[in-house]
């Protein structure tokens, strides 16, 4: 166990001096003056010397990672992991992002929504807005809930550098509320309570991307991982279409809890209903075009996942063309396939099928970036130890080298070779042989749930929703 401890304090250690270093290639400048946060050494150190810390940052926090979930049992107390995760999150809140200029983009929606354009339909070239660096041509992908959340931090900040901040400080929040909502469900099993700090809460990968990247999956998934938390339908129902409201492919978790009532049908309504009517009212006031990117993105393929693979091969045998209708229709088979054995493989209670979904997804997608698996690993902690731990860490380690970084602006060119051997040939090509090995492991075991040895029970479960009385 000490090696991993030193991996994961590696990693963390590290990731923390890439936002403490400064605009670099790892990390977008912001506008404003430095006496506001967030803040950094403002160095301007070299994009190889950074890109280097990044890529041990990720190959320790996987060492880290994969040898500590096999001995979890011999980590540290998980108070000690809560409050290191917890002070780890804060700290980087208040160092400028990096990996990726998305908190560009919604310093960009926010100012958009706060001076009365639509950011569904108004894109930040239209003004201009000059601080984006991507996506300068495409309206907001995300949720209504995330915008108002992006316009009340315009609102309050003021400048581009202050809604940034605020924005962080609201995910280093949602950050540790998640970590402290899975530190209490696993308070019945030590073990269980420490393999989910090592799942989240410590986990360099994850602490790197949503933490440090300051991603909006972070706000979806904490409201995902508290209705799963709670068993009023109500509750739930509100919950889940609030993480629906802010990102809707969240919303495969809300088919883990329609499941466990399916044979409670009155339940079932409810639940159903008050989710719908959750996020149908944000959409509603969000505006007729809320889904219009949405629409357009589920068409796009991203370099690093295998269906590129499939999309070379079909313009190889049948000439131009995206085929892009044929490998929707595959991966929507795909993701039933996998769906269904993991179901079978991991249990049917309401965390197992909430996380069979979302593991199939990520691996039957065409589009995904690696800030999309932090979902996966919130679910994983509320199931019992299965190899899957294994399959999604292995999966996040090498997603994460084919996005790094995400942004492509300051690298240096003699480092093209990451974007087009890496993120295109190598990463696509290792996905698919893990996509391979899940779907056989997923199969050959379906229909028993096995404990790996040195793993530890299921937590007890709740009364059954017909020995509880309906919830107003």
């Amino acid at each position: 166990m000490r090696l991993s401890l030193w991996c994961v304090a590696g990693s963390l250690l590290l990731t923390i001096t890439i936002a403490l270093l400064g605009p670099s290639a790892m990390v977008p400048g912001l506008p404003g003056p430095s006496w506001q946060p967030p803040y950094s050494l403002g160095v301007q150190p070299d994009g190889h010397l950074v890109i280097a810390l990044a890529a041990a940052a990720l190959a320790l926090g996987a060492i880290g990672l994969l040898t500590g979930l096999s001995r979890a049992a011999a980590a540290p107390e998980p108070r000690r992991l809560l409050i290191t995760g917890g002070t780890v999150a804060a700290v980087l809140a208040f160092l400028p992002p990096f990996g990726s200029a998305d908190h560009l983009n919604y310093a960009a929606y926010g100012w958009l929504a706060t001076h009365g354009f639509d950011p569904y339909v108004t894109v930040p070239a239209d003004i201009p807005l000059s601080w984006v660096e991507e996506w300068t041509n495409t309206p907001s992908v995300y949720g209504p809930v995330a915008t108002a959340a992006q316009a009340l931090a315009t609102w309050l900040g003021g400048s581009v550098r202050m809604t940034v901040f605020l924005l962080a400080l609201l995910n280093a929040a949602a950050f540790i509320a998640t970590a402290c909502l899975l530190h209490r469900a696993t308070r019945h099993d030590p073990v269980r309570q420490r393999r989910a700090a090592l799942l989240w809460t410590v986990n360099p990968l994850v602490v790197y991307h949503l933490s440090a990247g300051m991603h909006v999956d972070t706000l979806a998934i904490v409201f995902m991982i508290a209705a799963l938390a709670v068993t009023p339908p109500v509750r739930r129902g509100i919950l889940l279409g609030l993480g629906v409201a802010v990102k809707v492919t969240v919303g495969l978790v809300a088919l883990g809890p329609a499941w466990e009532s399916r044979r409670n049908l009155p339940r079932l309504a409810l639940l159903a209903g008050v989710a719908t009517a959750t996020a149908g009212l944000a959409y509603a006031l969000a505006g007729p075009h809320a889904f219009d990117q949405i629409l357009n993105a589920s068409k796009s393929i991203s370099w690093a996942t295998p269906w590129k693979l499939v999309q070379y091969g079909l313009q190889g045998l049948f000439g131009p063309g995206a085929y892009r209708i044929w490998i929707q229709i595959a991966s929507l088979l795909l993701l039933v396939g996998l769906a269904w054995g993991l179901v079978r493989r991991l249990g049917q209670d309401a965390a197992a099928v909430s996380l069979a979904c979302v593991a199939a997804w990520l691996f039957a997608t065409p589009y995904a970036l690696p800030w999309y698996d932090g979902l996966a690993f919130a679910l994983l902690a509320l199931v019992p130890a299965t190899a899957l731990d294994g399959f999604l860490a292995v999966r996040l380690a090498v997603f994460s080298f084919a996005y790094l970084p995400a942004r492509q602006a300051q690298q240096p060119a003699d480092l093209d070779w990451l974007v087009d051997v890496v993120r295109a040939r190598l990463v696509p090509w290792t996905l698919l042989a893990l996509t391979v090995a899940l779907g056989v492991w997923a199969w050959r075991g379906a229909g028993r749930v096995p404990t790996p040895p040195g793993s530890a029970a299921p937590l007890p479960s709740a009364p059954s929703p017909e020995s509880r009385s309906p919830s107003r």
